[in-house]
């Protein structure tokens, strides 16, 4: 059999209210969802010893501890599938960006052993399994542009307009952790509506704290308000403007600084891992 590739999108948090702080120490949230035509790619062999073996490991993260291979190990428990896999893992996207890159790749894992293994388990069953390895897996898996609340595993699907973004990523590694237990966040903002804030509105109340820990994110939004509105990711460190076409950003994107990292893809409402998928599926049926 063919080994299977699919891409591990990113995401961009195009705002992210926190409401307030639950007794179990999670935070109620609402922010808004939209992938990025850029992303991680992960390739999956079949193996027929159970052994779930990852290649191309990233520095410090352990094997065991990798999100690829914990949401592997769990897909076997949870279906009973004998079969093991080798993964092989290019990646594109940061580390501590904010655009999502453990969390597509344990979604991507989920959905592409699902197909590779024929365990047939569904997209809410796998959207419940990955929401057990991260608050944004679920996005992930289902694929589809979406207001969320609770701490993001409650998904509302939203049409949005897809602009293009120059993405910044400076480079430093945030702790999400360290964020959302900095005394100074913002924990008591109102909850809104799809409708309004459809209609405009929204920032990212993690944004001012870690302005205030990074000042290469922190210089990174003040070079891009230069050109355009910008604003963080998730808790950063990547932040990000849009433009109407991809001749703006790229323009944009050539007067920034060399030692600086930067990219521009397309804002999606259908991510490129399930465009693929559905491109295997008519290729299976022909």
């Amino acid at each position: 059999m063919q080994p299977l590739t699919l891409p591990a999108p990113g995401k961009l948090n195009l705002m992210l209210h926190i409401l307030g702080r639950r007794a179990d120490g999670y935070h109620e949230l609402q922010t808004l969802f939209q992938f990025i035509d850029h992303g991680d790619e992960l390739s999956f062999s079949l193996r027929d010893d159970g052994q779930i073996r990852l290649h191309g490991d990233l520095p410090g993260v352990e094997h065991d501890s990798n999100l690829i291979v914990r949401a592997a190990r769990l897909l076997q428990r949870e279906s009973g599938c004998p079969w093991g896999a080798d993964i092989q893992l290019i990646k594109r996207l940061p580390m501590g960006g904010g655009i999502g890159g453990g969390s597509s790749d344990a979604a991507t894992t989920l959905l592409g052993l699902d197909h590779l293994w024929q365990t047939r388990l569904g997209e809410d069953r796998l959207a419940s399994i990955g929401l057990s390895l991260g608050a944004d897996v679920p996005v992930f898996v289902r694929g589809r542009a979406a207001f969320a609340e609770g701490v993001g595993e409650r998904l509302q699907p939203v049409e949005l307009s897809e602009p293009w973004f120059l993405v910044i990523a400076p480079q430093v590694s945030v702790s999400t952790a360290e964020i959302f237990s900095d005394p100074e966040l913002t924990r008591n903002t109102p909850a809104i509506t799809v409708r309004s804030l459809l209609a405009g509105g929204g920032r990212n109340d993690c944004q001012p704290v870690v302005e205030r820990r990074y000042p290469e994110v922190r210089n990174a939004l003040s070079l891009l308000n230069k050109f355009v509105p910008a604003r963080m990711t998730g808790t950063g460190a990547c932040v990000f403007g849009s433009f109407p076409n991809k001749g703006e950003a790229d323009t944009v994107c050539r007067q920034l600084p060399a030692d600086l990292p930067a990219f521009v893809a397309q804002g999606r409402n259908i991510s490129m891992l399930h465009r693929r998928l559905a491109q295997l599926a008519q290729e299976v049926n022909v």
